[in-house]
């Protein structure tokens, strides 16, 4: 199998094209606006493009989409609320634990809501998994923005359907760089709290535009900004941008 990802340089977003072999069956999964140099490959080594697979309808990974499917007559597959939520047709709707299969591929649709309602991960061949905005190298998603659907959902995503995957299975992140089940599941500062192996914070903070609330973990994030776990005083746990807190 051969994997590339491209990195948008703004968004630090990822696109991933994976091939079977070498001219073989492909997959591109998501867009970023920078994918010339995976579809020149595609051109270039005679590969059979065949599915278009979407993680989740944030802009940063789907732009241009719908005018690639359609320049290139691809279908497009993803999740019935993501279908609901983006400007282009998608062809295909899967569900949790669907397999799509072309050439020596294997790709297994694992739902992963939290930072967005109809988010997948896509585990390929049972070694890697494109897991996008649930978990990053280090840290892990936000239930803040728009169409998230919160925190119980995000951690249950990541601690009893990615990380129960086996320790050598390759993550590919939808921002910046791989990492492993293993290597978040010792080394997530939000996983490790998880597990009980460090203890939650209780400093105090204020979230704009919510109020007050308790800094449970103030963790870097994937851009070199931070990432921060928050408790507000009914008990809600939610997880958003450093630059959204204020620490008293």
């Amino acid at each position: 199998m051969i994997l590339q990802r491209v990195e948008q340089a703004d968004w630090l977003s990822n696109a991933y094209l994976v091939t079977d072999e070498p001219g073989g069956a492909t997959v591109l999964i998501d867009s970023n606006g920078v994918i010339e140099p995976l579809l020149e490959r595609v051109d270039r080594e005679g590969l059979d493009l065949t599915h278009i697979l979407l993680t989740h309808d944030h802009w940063d990974h789907v732009v241009g989409l719908g005018e690639l499917a359609k320049e290139r007559g691809i279908p497009i597959l993803g999740h019935e609320i993501t279908a609901e939520r983006v400007d282009f047709k998608v062809d295909q709707i899967l569900s949790d634990g669907e397999v799509v299969t072309t050439g020596g591929l294997s790709v297994e649709a694992i739902f992963t809501p939290g930072h967005a309602a109809g988010h997948f991960a896509f585990l390929i061949n049972g070694t890697d998994v494109v897991t996008a905005d649930v978990i990053f190298k280090g840290t892990v998603g936000g239930t803040m923005a728009p169409g998230a659907t919160g925190f119980e959902d995000l951690k249950h995503s990541i601690m009893e359907r990615l990380m129960t995957l086996p320790p050598e299975t390759r993550i590919h992140p939808g921002h910046k760089e791989p990492s492993t089940v293993a290597d978040e599941w010792e080394n997530n500062p939000f996983v490790r709290i998880w597990r009980g192996l460090d203890p939650e914070g209780d400093e105090k903070c204020e979230v704009n535009q919510k109020g007050e609330a308790t800094l449970v973990l103030w963790a870097p994030d994937y851009d070199g900004t931070n990432k921060a776990w928050v408790r507000f005083p009914d008990g809600t746990d939610n997880i958003t941008g450093g630059s959204q807190i204020t620490k008293k």
